[in-house]
């Protein structure tokens, strides 16, 4: 079955950077557009940040455009999200995400707090 492991959030002050990655199993990850979402506590999950197949095609909010960069490994079947310059208002529980049809995949999320 499809699975969505999430690591790499924490603690770090305001400018600093993060590492995010999801590691997938259960599909042909290759084959699947991939995202990340965010959901800040009261707030409704919102897309950061999105990549094609092949990588070749990305996409961003425009919250994090300039700061945030999308990236994957197909041969090692890892969705990564490199966080620079964060804000406070960057905090929130980031999760992975694919879709097949109408069905949505998600993983556990990870949970990233800028705080000084």
């Amino acid at each position: 079955q499809v699975q969505l492991v999430e690591s790499g959030g924490g603690l770090v002050q305001p400018g600093g950077s993060l590492r995010l990655s999801c590691a997938a199993s259960g599909f042909t990850f290759s084959s699947y557009d991939m995202r990340w979402y965010r959901q800040a506590p009261e707030k409704e999950r919102e897309l950061v940040a999105a990549i094609s197949r092949a990588g070749g095609s990305t996409n961003y909010a425009e919250s994090v455009r300039g700061r945030f960069t999308i990236s994957r490994d197909n041969a090692k079947k890892m969705l990564y999200l490199q966080m620079n310059s964060l804000k406070p208002e960057d905090s929130a529980v980031y999760y992975c995400n694919t879709w097949s049809g109408p069905t949505n995949y998600w993983g556990q999320g990870t949970q990233v707090t800028v705080s000084s």
